[in-house]
């Protein structure tokens, strides 16, 4: 059973002085596969990331990795058990370069993170790393310029390559298109398709068209409770997701 899903939440419940913000999350994520959670706005969907990534506590629940209970875990504890959000290391350091912003997230792998001190030809060796990833996140031509100065849509792709300088082995994308416009969401999808190769991915993400497109399997969230899950064709169809979505004043797009 824990073979057949590389993560899983076990009645993951979180109360926040009496508001249940998410009740009762059972989640069954498979491995290799990209799964998304959606959901309308006060679903719950990023409490559950937090719980996920050990951001807060859980009021009542499991949290199992690869078959490993991870419930007590620390954020720390469980990134290096290959579990990775991509906002974790995002690009932090505005002012140093794409490249060093890289160079900086593949340190931490090696454990020497932030050894600024180290002569520069210790972390030269990295450099051809940092450029391989680059260049499959589609910035390698920004390498030298200063991480704040880069195009929104390109921002995220450098928060991505930073996350997989860690390697992880399960990757959770906090509403990776947010704020883009249609030729970077394009360009950002393309880039999951990539990186979900041979890893999986969970994400949040509210356009509906980019879940549509990416995703093998989804789980519908409302008022903090799994309202449906599976493929897109299937959950899009449901009447109470449609009703959730409607419900909400804005359109399936949105929430």
């Amino acid at each position: 059973m824990a073979d057949e899903y590389v993560l899983q939440t076990q009645g993951l419940t979180k109360e926040f002085r009496g508001f249940t913000a998410v009740k009762n999350v059972s989640l069954n994520i498979r491995p290799g596969t990209i799964h998304a959670l959606i959901g309308p706005n006060g679903a719950g969907k990023t409490t559950c990331f937090n719980l996920i990534t050990k951001f807060l506590p859980p009021t009542a629940g499991r949290i199992l990795y690869k078959g490993r209970d991870i419930t007590a875990a620390s954020a720390h504890a469980v990134a290096r058990l290959g579990l990775v959000r991509s906002f974790q290391i995002s690009a932090v350091f505005p002012h140093l370069s794409v490249l060093e912003n890289v160079r900086v997230a593949l340190q931490r792998a090696l454990g020497t993170s932030y050894h600024f001190w180290r002569s520069e030809r210790s972390v030269e060796v990295l450099n051809g790393r940092a450029m391989e990833l680059l260049e499959d996140v589609g910035v390698k031509a920004y390498a030298a310029l200063p991480a704040v100065e880069l195009p929104y849509g390109r921002k995220r792709a450098l928060e991505i390559a930073t996350t997989l300088a860690l390697d992880p082995e399960m990757l959770l994308l906090d509403e990776p298109m947010a704020g883009m416009g249609a030729e970077d969401i394009k360009r950002t999808s393309a880039l999951i398709k990539r990186v979900a190769k041979d890893r999986t991915v969970l994400m949040v993400e509210h356009n509906l068209s980019v879940v549509a497109d990416l995703s093998d399997r989804i789980t519908v969230l409302a008022r903090g409770e799994v309202l449906a899950e599976g493929p897109y064709a299937q959950v899009s169809k449901n009447s109470q997701v449609i009703e959730a979505y409607m419900g909400t004043g804005g359109g399936a797009g949105h929430g």
